[in-house]
């Protein structure tokens, strides 16, 4: 049995989720609550939770502050984020926080019961559409102040980590390039490679970092802050 915390700020959805969820034998609503600071503390008071459904918008504390202090608890549950197409902002800094996966709101019941399987089995989840929008941040926002000293201390650090995880400049460099959205044949050229080559090396980087996909190299390089 998987025990689920849900945490959104409309009663409405609340109930209507603890329903639905509810016609699995497999999941159990072991509690609901209204923000991300009640998730967390509800959370700490049942060591049985294993999963927490969260609205990413809500106030007091939204889901990216909420799943920070949930995983900083001694047994962090998983955390599985349900969100609207327009939530830039918080993708980002919610998977540094340690979420495990997004889904948009709008997807059918069944996925959302699916997605807190598969987040609960240790596995990350993006819905294919927020994937594509992961492209590109790399953990600053274009228009900030300082934001090219930001970067720069970024990329070192992120260069650090991956040299300590094995992996040499040329495979950097690429993982670099897979987080920026490019294709295998835009790496290709920018590298002045084959593509052949290219997925050669992505293929070493997946085994060097037990990773399953190129979404998931991209979500690595964004979780890896400063």
């Amino acid at each position: 049995m998987i025990n689920v915390l849900i945490a959104d700020d409309d009663p409405f959805i609340r109930e209507s989720l603890k329903v639905i969820l509810g016609l699995d034998p497999e999941l159990h609503v072991a509690a609901v609550c209204g923000d991300g600071e009640e998730a967390a503390r509800t959370a700490a008071g049942h060591a049985g939770i294993d999963v927490v459904l969260m609205d990413i918008r809500m106030p007091v504390c939204d889901g990216v502050e909420g799943t920070k202090k949930l995983k900083a608890l001694d047994r962090p549950p998983a955390v599985l984020i349900l969100t609207t197409f327009d939530d830039d902002d918080y993708i980002a800094e919610a998977i540094r926080n340690g979420a495990n996966g997004y889904l948009l709101k709008n997807v059918p019941p069944s996925r959302i019961i699916a997605g807190i399987k598969t987040v609960y089995q240790g596995e990350m989840l993006v819905h294919p559409d927020i994937a594509r929008k992961l492209a590109g941040m790399i953990g600053v926002r274009t228009d900030a102040p300082g934001t090219v000293v930001k970067h720069a201390v970024f990329e070192q650090h992120a260069a650090k980590r991956l040299s300590e995880l094995g992996l040499t400049a040329a495979e950097q460099s690429i993982v670099r390039h897979i987080a920026e959205g490019q294709s295998n044949k835009e790496i290709a050229a920018a590298l002045f490679l084959s593509e052949g080559t290219v997925k050669n090396y992505i293929s070493e980087i997946l085994s060097k970092l037990e990773l399953r996909d190129r979404t998931q190299i991209a979500i690595f390089y964004l979780k890896m802050k400063p």
